[in-house]
């Protein structure tokens, strides 16, 4: 598989680290990017072939991933609109609908959306995706690879959803980080160091998740057996249901799913 990527930012990187990693070949990527500290910090980190525009080797890949800023998608694509044959396309660009991509690639049609998210960095990354119509078993598997390389994948057969993606993974890890920094901020008002807080506020994230990922039982039974009746969990979950706070989850989930749909409208529009 050659793989060429537009955009060497920190999730190309992510990327292209996973590959490497897995076994791919680093003369089998390379990378188009626009900024040239960036294309050197790329050659020297990757021993890539990487270049400031679209080259032989973008046209010559069978697998094309567009990793640019969403607001920089159309002017990315343009160099390629009319120039694709039978590659893959890959956008990981938040927001971008594949009519409006279509469109801006003169109505090129193989392609894949995909919804990633920043632990990806770490290799701990969850991947949601979609694949249109013209996009063969063979691709997808294509598209499972790449992806596969930095985490986990899921399909959505709708494009839709990928919304509801961006809200629960997308936007997941904020979510995550915000309850640390809460747990963190409770644990020194009663009394902990920082220091100490933050380590048990992260660790028991880490366990916790862990936990519930290697458990072929609910989250939601695992929560049970953690709380005896009378005990100082169930005081505390007293507190979240008193203050609706699954609620508050389902709200903030539907404003990031509404957004995704907005910002998908937004960035389509035509000049």
């Amino acid at each position: 598989m050659k793989i060429a990527f537009l955009g060497g930012g920190n999730m190309a990187g992510a990327l292209i680290g996973g590959l490497l990693a897995k076994g791919y070949a680093a003369d089998s990527i390379s990378v188009v990017e626009v900024v040239a500290q960036a294309r050197e910090s790329l050659v020297a980190r990757y021993k890539l072939h990487v270049s400031a525009s679209a080259d032989e080797r973008t046209f010559g890949a069978d697998t094309i991933v567009l990793a640019v800023k969403p607001q920089d998608m159309r002017s990315a694509a343009s160099p390629l609109s009319g120039r694709l044959g039978e590659q893959l396309v890959i956008s990981i660009a938040a927001g971008i609908r594949l009519q409006d991509l279509s469109r801006w690639l003169g109505g090129y049609t193989k392609m894949v959306r995909v919804m990633p998210n920043t632990p990806a960095l770490i290799g701990a990354g969850i991947a949601g995706l979609y694949a249109g119509n013209d996009v063969s078993g063979d691709e997808r598997s294509r598209a499972e690879a790449i992806l596969g390389a930095v985490g986990k994948v899921v399909w959505v057969e709708d494009e839709s959803l990928i919304d509801p993606v961006t809200a629960v993974s997308g936007s997941g890890p904020a979510y995550v980080f915000y309850f640390i920094e809460s747990l963190e901020k409770a644990g020194v008002q009663l009394g902990l160091s920082p220091e100490t807080a933050r380590t048990l506020a992260i660790q028991t994230f880490v366990g916790a998740a862990r936990l519930a990922a290697e458990s072929t039982e609910p989250p939601g039974t695992l929560r049970e057996r953690v709380t005896s009746k009378g005990g100082t969990t169930e005081a505390a979950l007293k507190v979240f249901a008193s203050e609706d706070i699954a609620g508050s989850i389902a709200k903030a989930l539907q404003a990031a799913a509404d957004r995704g749909a907005e910002l998908g409208q937004i960035l389509g529009k035509d000049d």
